[in-house]
């Protein structure tokens, strides 16, 4: 997939949803009862993240150890995802430096179950086995082995919606209302169709969508099966699914439908506040950014309706223990506690952050937010939640989506043909795969 996470870390740096006194007093909170293998008493828990998982800054490390007085939280963070990830293979490689705790990217977690999975402690052996029915199938399986072996536990999940600007939509003479919306792009070719009619009657350089990258990437996202089969077999090359989605995202480079920005890039940042693009799909942690960057000029500007051709997600993370964590005991009952509904509709109160665990669905269900015109995101994210695909995901799935989505960018921002910028985007599988 694109680099999600440093929209997903500056997301959580931003903050998020107005929630409702009903969900805060919901939102209560236990002690585990965690015991201590220092001497002293004392343990210090090492948790190791990329970007910004929220527990800081929402308060939940602090908690904690109020609830546990012998228990001091430490967390390193590393910005970059890639470079995190090439560390930790690093440090599991040599068996050192490793934290109590390390945090897993889903694109990342196939890679630990099929490859890594001696390295990462069986959360069965601490009793995480009880707790399978408090996330959702698609979040829970994605960290169990085939043999059983649950190696993290859920953290938030990326549930899929479409943003809009309703004041771009009323100058170009389109309905605004949300629910008639979400019927009239219930398909993505609908979607287009809408988007061409925007054209005609848009704003001088306004744009229907802010990149084919983002389009492809949330298309896919809807896909059980995207880049491997169930046996491990790499079958993007021949997946009616992604071609649909190829070719989706280049008839709306051909139609002039985007904007031609580079997700992530300054000009991407400041085309949310100038209004360069409509309508952007966005996973539940993207508000929060659009919010950042489009600044209280854009409050009552943005909606949020249901998604084009059905549910799906993008993004979202584990927590895992490593096989050579120094407290393995303490740690689980501290990513045990963070990942319980609780603390997960917290999270999502204090930094926009979807929950994994279905009980914290349930409580977050009537959020709405007043920056989003009062959409219901509770509910559409939580119906999106509900029912994605349990995707198949494989050993190198964020590779193959980054060289994908490379690719588009050259026939959008470059106009190369497709059949050209797909053999680009194959040979840079090839060589990031072996």
């Amino acid at each position: 997939m694109p680099n999600a996470r440093a929209v997903r870390r500056a997301a959580v740096r931003l903050g998020a949803v107005v929630l409702s006194g009903a969900l805060l007093a919901a939102c209560g909170s236990g002690s585990s009862g965690g015991t201590s293998d220092s001497a002293g008493g004392k343990v210090t828990l090492t948790v190791d993240l990329f970007g910004s998982f929220g527990y800081k800054e929402a308060g939940l490390y602090a908690e904690y150890q109020k609830l546990h007085p012998d228990i001091t939280i430490k967390q390193s963070d590393t910005e970059d995802e890639a470079d995190y990830w090439k560390s930790l293979q690093t440090r599991l490689a040599g068996g050192g430096g490793l934290g109590d705790v390390q945090g897993v990217e889903v694109g990342r977690i196939a890679s630990v179950t099929q490859q890594q999975s001696d390295k990462f402690e069986d959360l069965k052996q601490y009793g995480a086995d009880k707790l399978k029915d408090q996330f959702a199938e698609a979040k829970w399986s994605a960290a169990t082995t085939e043999d059983g072996r649950i190696l993290g536990l859920g953290t938030d999940v990326g549930p899929e919606a479409m943003c809009y600007r309703t004041d771009l939509f009323k100058q170009a003479g389109l309905p605004t209302d949300r629910d008639e919306l979400s019927q009239k792009w219930s398909t993505w070719d609908g979607y287009l169709a809408l988007g061409k009619e925007y054209k005609k009657k848009a704003p001088a350089k306004g744009a229907w969508i802010d990149s084919i990258g983002s389009l492809y990437s949330i298309m896919i996202g809807q896909e059980k099966e995207r880049y491997y089969d169930a046996s491990g077999k790499l079958i993007y090359e021949n997946n009616p699914a992604v071609k649909t989605a190829w070719d989706t995202s280049v008839e709306a480079a051909d139609s002039g439908l985007s904007a031609k920005l580079d997700q992530w890039s300054p000009q991407w940042n400041q085309a949310f506040a100038a209004g360069s693009f409509a309508t952007i799909p966005c996973p539940a942690w993207m508000l929060s950014y659009i919010k950042g960057q489009a600044g209280e000029a854009g409050s009552g500007k943005w909606d949020v309706a249901k998604l084009p051709g059905g549910a799906g997600n993008w993004g979202g993370s584990y927590l895992s223990v490593p096989r050579a964590a120094k407290h393995k005991k303490e740690a689980y009952e501290l990513i045990e506690w963070l990942t319980a509904p609780e603390q997960q509709a917290k999270l999502f109160q204090k930094q926009g952050l979807f929950p994994s665990a279905t009980g914290a669905i349930e409580k977050v269900a009537g959020a709405k937010d007043p920056y989003f015109s009062d959409a219901p995101i509770g509910q559409i994210f939580g119906d999106a939640a509900k029912s994605s695909p349990v995707q198949v995901l494989g050993v190198h799935d964020a590779n193959v989506a980054q060289q994908i989505t490379n690719a588009l960018s050259e026939v959008e921002r470059k106009g190369t043909s497709s059949d050209k910028a797909w053999s680009t985007a194959k040979k840079g599988v090839d060589n990031v795969i072996g």
